[in-house]
């Protein structure tokens, strides 16, 4: 493919380029998330055509997937460049990417176990609130630092 900084829009579409609301839709992340992934290094800056539009090849929005779907399962940022290191790395160990994985998967059963602790106590106090007429309530109480939760 030639170089994309030659190309008019047009020609680059013709050539199988995205501009970038294409490039969103088809990896589902928004143009604004992609500025940003461009900005951190995430993803490689986007070619640029003669009139300084961004364009993006079929192999950006595959990593734009990539990292949507990272995403979507939780890891950092942080995380998803070590992941993409190792997803373009044929010479990988995948014991590195499972270290990394197992690791986040301990982060995430951590927050799952706060999040259950917290809401055993929000049900603890709806359920000690009577809910009428009365200003007393031991889920503000609580709130407040007043109550014994």
């Amino acid at each position: 493919m030639a170089k994309a900084k030659y190309f008019e829009l047009s020609d680059a579409r013709r050539e199988g380029w995205f501009n970038i609301g294409q490039a969103a839709e088809a990896s589902g992340v928004s143009a604004k998330m992609i500025r940003h992934y461009e900005e951190t290094g995430l993803l490689a800056r986007a070619g640029r055509t003669v009139a300084g539009y961004r364009i993006y090849r079929d192999a950006d929005v595959h990593v734009l997937r990539f990292i949507r779907r990272a995403r979507d399962m939780g890891f950092t940022m942080k995380e998803i460049g070590a992941l993409l290191a190792l997803w373009q790395d044929r010479g990988r160990a995948s014991a590195d990417v499972k270290r990394l994985a197992r690791r986040h998967l301990a982060d995430l059963d951590a927050r799952i176990a706060e999040l259950q602790g917290m809401r055993r106590t929000l049900e603890h106090l709806v359920h000690c609130c009577h809910g009428d007429d009365r200003p007393d309530c031991p889920i503000l109480d609580d709130l407040a630092g007043a109550g014994p939760a």
